[in-house]
């Protein structure tokens, strides 16, 4: 099955919808909530974290997690065996391979869209019936759900190359205090830290202030229109107390060898820093892998910086006693073709593709599902989204069947009402 080219467009938000995306944090009205307010007391006293690794555009799982050597479609690249018995990741990913027995790989994801623009949606917010509702990502969810915690740090974060700021439209229906704060190139927001001419008692005083006249402002108004605002301004308060998870100056040599000097690899050291400091939810972004063309040379660049990046923070998480705390997670939004095409290339595939967890409430050592042998299709019926969105809530302690949200007295589920946890993924 193959598709034209992408439009590099599909991959990137405009300067436009940027702003335009951020205007709406201060004007837009959240009506998402929680049926219950208990029930979302109790889990807010959750402590669990998540890190979600992203590889925007279709690792291939031929190249990664489901090898096919010496098959029609397999490719060049030889597999290896793992840590598990019997299972055998390509060999591309060394290191990731010496981890396996602390992971859980489901190799028989079986999505719908292939093309970006709905598939990164989807597979992001979990691909719940039609409400006629637009669904939060996942880490909007859990931002909601679980709440900042103690650290009161911004509950969902973003470490991404490129561009920063605040991401409300990832929030949906939960409205824009959810959205994610994006750090470009896996820097602070620019003026984070307090101006040198206002001393400590100038800026509080600014701040009091400030409170006071939202106070005023939202005491005849629905208090959600000022909620996003002021979510912002005391979120980046906490933020100027803790910079120093952005330095990585003052991180070892070792570890910077160790986890890469490439984007990715700093900024999953980051995205360890943050998650030392108490951020509920941080997601990593790798882009490049849309890989239509030179398929085979593409992964070969991108997959060992990934492999590096991925078992290191796996074994840091494990040594500093993290892992059966954090949800860890690696997917994209499809996988790639078998079938390679006349760009030396792989096309995009839903139909069969792998994706990896590890961490709290997640079975070590499993892997669950498969492809038959050319890789072409699962052998039975596969995982949509919705099962996989099911089993990282319950791995995070919170029953998916049972809480649900609401949207302006709406009861919505918080996962597809027809689907079910994937059981053999759940410790």
């Amino acid at each position: 099955m193959n598709h034209p080219l992408c439009n590099p467009g599909e991959h990137a938000f405009s300067r436009r919808q940027f702003l335009g995306g951020v205007a709406g944090a201060f004007g837009a009205t959240a009506f998402g909530g929680l049926t219950q307010p208990l029930q979302a007391e109790k889990l807010k006293q959750n402590d669990k974290q998540v890190l979600f690794v992203w590889t925007d555009g279709g690792m291939s799982q031929l190249e990664s997690w489901d090898p096919k050597p010496n098959t029609q479609f397999g490719g060049p690249f030889r597999s290896i065996p793992t840590s598990i018995p019997g299972i055998h990741f390509s060999e591309l990913m060394p290191r990731t391979a010496k981890q396996a027995h602390r992971l859980c790989v489901v190799r028989n994801m079986c999505t719908q869209d292939n093309s970006h623009s709905a598939g990164v949606g989807r597979i992001n917010r979990g691909d719940p019936k039609n409400r006629g509702v637009t669904y939060p990502y996942f880490g909007s969810a859990i931002a909601k759900l679980l709440g900042p915690g103690k650290s009161k740090l911004p509950p969902f974060v973003w470490v991404k190359p490129g561009s920063g700021g605040f991401k409300p439209q990832l929030a949906g229906f939960l409205g824009p205090k959810y959205g994610a704060l994006a750090f470009g190139d896996g820097k602070p927001p620019e003026n984070l830290l307090r101006h040198e001419s206002l001393t400590t008692e100038e800026d509080a005083e600014r701040n009091e202030l400030r409170e006071l006249l939202n106070q005023k402002y939202s005491s005849r108004r629905r208090p959600q229109n000022t909620e996003a605002s002021s979510y912002v301004f005391d979120t980046a308060r906490e933020l100027m107390k803790r910079s120093d998870v952005f330095d990585t100056t003052k991180l070892s040599p070792k570890d910077v060898a160790r986890y890469g000097t490439h984007d990715l690899g700093q900024h999953m050291l980051i995205a360890r820093n943050m998650l030392e400091a108490g951020v509920r939810f941080v997601n990593v972004t790798s882009y490049g892998w849309d890989t239509h063309g030179d398929h085979f040379n593409g992964h070969a660049s991108l997959m060992p910086r990934f492999d590096q990046a991925f078992s290191s923070i796996i074994e840091d998480l494990d040594e500093r006693g993290m892992l059966d705390n954090v949800l860890v997670v690696s997917a994209c939004e499809f996988g790639r073709t078998p079938r390679i095409n006349g760009h030396a290339g792989r096309d995009h595939w839903p139909e069969a593709w792998s994706l990896a967890m590890a961490g709290c409430g997640i079975q070590k050592g499993a892997v669950i599902g498969a492809t038959n042998n050319n890789g072409t299709f699962v052998k039975d019926d596969g995982h949509d989204i919705g099962s996989v969105f099911h089993t990282w809530f319950h791995a995070l302690g919170i029953n998916s069947k049972d809480v649900e949200y609401h949207n302006n007295g709406q009861p919505l589920p918080l996962a597809h009402d027809d689907m079910h946890p994937i059981k053999e993924a759940l410790a």
